[in-house]
């Protein structure tokens, strides 16, 4: 039961977000003041979509060996 509890706290741990100003401090300098909040958002979404890079790839070999230890469990 403690298990699926783990299980469903992390899947639903994907589906909710904050919204957070993650920026090294030189970016923050470069980007800052109120005409670059274009600039700023996309460094953002950048910085989000190569953090976001690796788990998927972990996933897919997480899922890629389990998928090799459960046909190996059927023969």
């Amino acid at each position: 039961m403690k298990k699926r509890i783990t299980i469903l706290f992390f899947i639903l741990s994907f589906f909710f977000s904050l919204d957070v100003g993650a920026q090294c401090a030189m970016c923050r300098a470069a980007l800052g003041g109120e005409s670059n909040t274009a600039q700023a958002q996309a460094v953002n979404d950048g910085i989000v979509y190569l953090m976001a890079v690796p788990y998927v790839l972990v996933a897919g070999i997480g899922y890629a060996v389990y998928r090799m230890r459960k046909n190996k469990k059927m023969n």
